[in-house]
């Protein structure tokens, strides 16, 4: 059987992505930095590829609003860098930002980070999304107004769509101030024991930005002023029976969670898993998983299992009522989604409505969309 080498586009404004997409035809998988390439299903074999890494630079920034649009295709590390020089940032700390992750990228699968907690996923930071359907067709939504609910929310749609939907073209976020100050507590403790106080710090009026699992121990942030964050602390420390680190003990904790959700062994499966916060800590302390990581006041967790244990971790999320993903399939066969959602007929309906003909990314949510035909 013969290959074919598909055709690559490098689009580097939104005319050249509408383009790319109206003057071909057949299937089409979108491509950017390649951070999330082994997450979710196998893209099939498609005759165009479009790159996304051309689309990038920051199109409108207003310090004042605390707003910013910016091609999708921008590494967020770099947007960072800039909007660092204002004192703002993108409150926004999903591990792989650090290998050169997209905007649209983190967008398309929904990732996240610690600081969701605090200040929402990207689903909640984005507040504008120019988009490229299937055919060609531009459609906007939102814009740099924050409280614009105006129009059919295609932006929010766009969240975890993994390019199924449409090409992610442009955004708009919202911003925030870069703190005066953070500080982390630290408690060594059975994940029981750090669920117990989790629940007490999520019903205190301490604020944490953060509050996590990872590697034997929980982890509290809070941010604020230098005062202010220096009394909550100590107030965590004491709820927690935790304590308060030093900045470099501190920098060395977060980083480390960073390695567990982002650099597991290549032979382990990775899954991506959501659900009430109540239960996460049940899914986390499966003993069929090693070194997992769980937001307890978010509900987004990463467990790692060997890969004779996927089916039975996707079977025990979906019989918590949650949703579960792989972020990294070893060789062979795997199933990269937990069971569809009851809403997967209104998922389908609206791929049958935004691309009838199933061109973008076939095979990425494996068989959730039968409907659509895709082209090859």
């Amino acid at each position: 059987m013969t290959t074919t080498t598909p055709a690559v586009l490098t689009p580097t404004d939104l005319r050249g992505a509408r383009d790319a997409l109206a003057d071909t035809a057949g299937a089409v998988r979108i491509r950017g930095t390649g951070t999330a390439a082994g997450w979710a299903g196998s893209p099939e074999p498609a005759p165009t590829v479009l790159d996304t890494t051309g689309l990038t630079g920051v199109l409108a920034y207003n310090p004042a609003d605390m707003t910013v649009g910016v091609r999708a295709g921008t590494p967020v590390r770099e947007l960072q860098e800039e909007l660092a020089g204002h004192g703002q940032r993108l409150a926004f700390d999903a591990a792989r930002v650090a290998r050169g992750a997209t905007v649209g990228g983190l967008v398309a699968t929904a990732d996240s980070g610690p600081l969701a907690l605090g200040y929402g996923s990207l689903r909640d930071l984005m507040i504008g999304a120019t988009t490229v359907l299937a055919d060609g067709t531009v459609a906007r939504s939102g814009g740099h107004v924050i409280k614009n609910v105006a129009g059919y929310d295609l932006t929010k749609l766009l969240h975890g769509s993994y390019g199924a939907f449409g090409l992610l073209a442009e955004v708009v976020l919202r911003l925030h101030p870069i703190p005066a100050a953070q500080r982390s507590v630290r408690l060594d403790c059975p994940l029981s024991t750090a669920a117990e106080r989790a629940a007490a710090v999520l019903g205190s009026a301490l604020e944490p930005v953060a509050l996590e699992w990872a590697d034997g121990s929980l982890l509290v942030r809070v941010e604020g002023t230098p005062e202010g964050t220096e009394v909550r602390a100590r107030q965590l420390a004491e709820l927690t029976r935790g304590s308060v680190l030093s900045e470099d003990a501190a920098e060395a904790a977060w980083a480390r969670h960073a390695e567990l959700v982002d650099s597991p062994p290549e032979d382990r499966a990775v899954a991506r898993i959501g659900c009430r916060p109540s239960r996460l800590p049940g899914l986390l302390g499966d003993p069929a998983g090693t070194g997992g990581t769980g937001g307890l006041g978010t509900g987004i967790g990463t467990v790692t299992v060997a890969p004779g244990d996927v089916e039975r971790t996707h079977d025990a999320v979906t019989a918590a009522g949650g949703t579960s993903v792989l972020r990294q399939r070893p060789a062979g066969a795997l199933r990269a989604w937990g069971q569809a959602p009851s809403a997967v007929r209104v998922l389908t309906a609206l791929k049958d409505e935004l691309d009838p003909q199933g061109r973008l990314c076939p095979g990425r949510f494996e068989l959730w969309f039968t409907s659509g035909k895709a082209l090859s």
